[in-house]
C-alpha cells in the first residue's frame, strides 16, 4: 500500500521542489509569459480595431458606390430624356418639312391642272369657232329658202362633225 499513501517525507521534499520551481518560475517565467500574453491581446485588440475601421471603410465605399451609380442613373435619365426630345423635334421638324413639301406639290398640281384646263377650255372654244365657221360658209353656200331645210341641215352637218 505504499505506493498509494505517500510518506511524509515524499511530501515534504515535492513540496519544497514545487515551492522552489515556482519561485524560478516566477522570477524568470512569469514577466515573460504575462508581456507575451499582454502582447498576444494588444495585438487581437488591434486586429479588431482594424477589422472595424475596415468595415467602416468599405459601408463608406458602398455609400460613395450607391451615390456614384444614383449619379450614372440620373445622368443616364437625362442623356435618354434629351434623346428623346431631339428625336421628337427632328420627326415634327420632318413632319412640318414633309407637310409643306404636300401642300406645294398639291399646288403645283393645281396650277398645272388649271393650266391644262384653260387649254383645253380655249382649244374647244377654237374647234366650236371653227365648226361655227364651217356650218356658217356650208349653209351660206347652200341658199335655202326654207326655214326648216336650214335646220334640218345644221342637224345633219352636227352629227358629222366629232369633237377631237
Amino acid at each position: 500500500m505504499e505506493l498509494v499513501t505517500p510518506g511524509i517525507g515524499l511530501l515534504f521534499w515535492m513540496a519544497i521542489s514545487f515551492t522552489i520551481v515556482f519561485l524560478i518560475l516566477k522570477k524568470f517565467a512569469w514577466k515573460p509569459i504575462i508581456n507575451a500574453l499582454k502582447d498576444r491581446e494588444d495585438s487581437i485588440t488591434e486586429a479588431l480595431n482594424s477589422a472595424q475601421k475596415a468595415r467602416k471603410d468599405v459601408e463608406g465605399l458602398k455609400a460613395d458606390n450607391e451615390k456614384i451609380i444614383a449619379e450614372a442613373r440620373r445622368e443616364k435619365d437625362l442623356i435618354l430624356k434629351e434623346a428623346r426630345d431631339i428625336k421628337e423635334k427632328i420627326v415634327a421638324e420632318a413632319k412640318t418639312q414633309a407637310n409643306a413639301e404636300t401642300q406645294k406639290s398639291i399646288e403645283t398640281a393645281r396650277l398645272i391642272i388649271q393650266n391644262e384646263k384653260t387649254a383645253a377650255i380655249n382649244e374647244i372654244k377654237q374647234q366650236v369657232a371653227e365648226l361655227s365657221v364651217s356650218i356658217a360658209e356650208k349653209v351660206l353656200q347652200k341658199e335655202l329658202k326654207d326655214k326648216k331645210e336650214q335646220e334640218a341641215l345644221v342637224d345633219n352637218l352636227l352629227k358629222d362633225v366629232k369633237l377631237q
